[in-house]
């Protein structure tokens, strides 16, 4: 009866009018909104900095329900003060939410403290989420019946994580990036704090309403600097996280991309990892290109796929022989830097912007299976397999689908990580061109000091000799001796019962994590 009472109490003290249950909905759509971006927002984080998408967004979904399970156990522990205490939540999760995403990157900077810190904001962050909805859903009690009120909360919450769905990949992360975007959330239930506090303040004592008003304006004074001083943020953390100075960073709608200058060596980095470096970029280069360029029977029309940067297109492009370039990279972004910047322009020495280059910005699973095109060569240059949609460009049913682009004595080339830090997967890239039905592959691999050993799989449908491998095109590196001496594998690199990979069993991405989680 005293619980009873206390209900009835509470209801009558915060009597809606139908203006406030509007402000209350419109709440509850923002608070949906904020919970997705989190989410996304910290996996997406994590799978930049650790690799292994499926692992970690698997991680923070896993954490954030359970979190919000335990949040909406303690708000039964909340049975007054509802509105008052709904805005004290909305400021906490401005501030913490907020700040996940600056707090991580820091974090990173000592990597045995990411998991701990990930783990703390996703449940403080959880928790606050599993208090709101309740509060709020006891708060429109006075206005809705149970039916109404359940209905009307719990689908408008889920719009606002729809909005979320879609704002996330198209607008926020291509025009603020994960760290603004972040900021930008604890904005968002910043706001929503400030209108229930503006529209229920005659429900707050006057006490209650001062330490909601310096809190609110504290945070957003917070909240604010660090938006205002997020460049500089980011240049003093990429400052400890590149041994060299930064002298380009943006984030794009698919990766984060940073180039780096010592003296003469100028480095790219896309999520961290090393894409190259000019002082030793040319022999990765050489050896993807000119082994396949030297066998094949045929060169006239060429497919790379990847190799944004335009280096493997310079080294192409060596070859009279060669009429038609086609480049698949799928960010926009990186074509166009390397087609703009200065220093990319120096060194892959214009090769963008020759007639002969078509540059499609697309996926490149989605291209070769929809292309209607025969190509004598197929190299691809694409990042390593440390996430699953990379992974699927490392299937059998790719390889399969790549094969049947290929003219009779086509050659199809990929780059394979290293065969030393990652044997496994160097040999599963092997087997799964062996399973997708090419008739003979080649694997040979390089010493670039920047990456340390690295691999090639060259695969075709007709036997080539590679004795008679003849190097032609200048090159600073490779010839004759250099490129016989690629096909020696190292006894101790070689790996035995290696399974093919695909897309139901992604077995390329596993050997790929376990390789260099153990030298890393």
């Amino acid at each position: 009866m005293a619980n009873s009472s206390l209900r009835e109490n509470n209801a009558k003290n915060t009597k809606l009018t139908t203006k406030e249950s509007v402000i209350l909905l419109i709440s509850v759509c923002v608070v949906g909104f904020c919970t997705i971006i989190y989410e996304l927002l910290i996996g997406t984080v994590s799978s930049y900095f650790l690799g292994d998408s499926v692992k970690q967004f698997s991680l923070v979904i896993g954490l954030t329900m359970t979190a919000i399970g335990a949040g909406t156990l303690l708000s039964r522990t909340i049975v007054k003060n509802l509105i008052y205490n709904f805005i004290v939540i909305e400021i906490l999760l401005a501030v913490i939410g907020g700040l996940s995403v600056p707090v991580l990157y820091f974090a990173y900077t000592v990597k045995e403290l990411y998991y701990p810190a990930m783990c703390i904001m996703i449940f403080a962050i959880g928790c606050l989420i599993g208090l709101e909805i309740p509060l709020l859903t006891r708060i429109m009690e006075s206005y809705y019946d149970l039916r109404n009120n359940i209905s009307n909360v719990l689908s408008l919450d889920y719009l606002g994580a729809f909005f979320a769905t879609m704002t996330f990949p198209f607008l926020l992360l291509p025009f603020l990036g994960v760290f603004e975007t972040s900021l930008f959330a604890g904005f968002l239930n910043l706001t929503v704090a400030a209108l229930n506090f503006y529209w229920f303040r005659d429900k707050l004592s006057v006490k209650k309403s001062l330490k909601l008003i310096l809190a609110s304006v504290l945070v957003f004074l917070f909240l604010a600097l660090a938006f205002f001083m997020s460049p500089a943020l980011m240049r003093f953390w990429e400052r400890n996280v590149f041994a060299d100075r930064v002298i380009f960073s943006k984030q794009t709608k698919y990766q984060k991309v940073v180039m780096t200058k010592n003296k003469d060596d100028i480095r790219m980095y896309i999520d961290g990892n090393i894409q190259f470096s000019s002082v030793d970029e040319h022999r990765y280069h050489e050896l993807l290109v000119h082994i396949p360029m030297s066998l094949a029977a045929h060169m006239e029309n060429i497919l790379v796929l990847g190799g944004g940067d335009g280096m493997a297109v310079r080294e192409i492009l060596k070859y009279g022989g060669v009429r038609k370039i086609t480049l698949v990279d799928l960010d926009k972004e990186i074509t166009n830097f390397a087609s703009q910047n200065a220093y990319m322009r120096k060194i892959n020495q214009d090769s963008l912007l020759n007639p002969k280059v078509e540059i499609i910005n697309a996926d490149a699973f989605s291209f070769v299976q929809n292309s209607g095109k025969i190509y004598d060569i197929i190299i691809s240059d694409l990042p390593d397999p440390n996430n699953t949609s990379l992974a699927r460009l490392y299937s059998k049913e790719f390889y399969k689908i790549v094969r049947g682009k290929l003219s009779k004595q086509g050659v199809f080339v990929t780059q394979a990580t290293s065969p030393f830090f990652s044997p496994e997967a160097y040999w599963c890239i092997n087997e799964t061109l062996k399973a997708a039905g090419y008739k003979h592959t080649y694997p040979y691999h390089v010493y670039v000091p920047s990456f340390g050993s690295w691999g090639f799989v060259m695969a075709s449908n007709i036997k080539y000799d590679i004795n008679n491998i003849k190097i032609s095109a200048p090159a600073k590196y490779i010839d004759f001796e250099t490129a016989l001496k690629a096909f020696v594998i190292e006894k101790d690199t070689v790996r035995d019962d290696i399974k093919p990979s695909s897309m139901s069993d992604s077995v390329i991405l596993r050997y790929y994590l376990a390789g260099w989680r153990h030298w890393n």
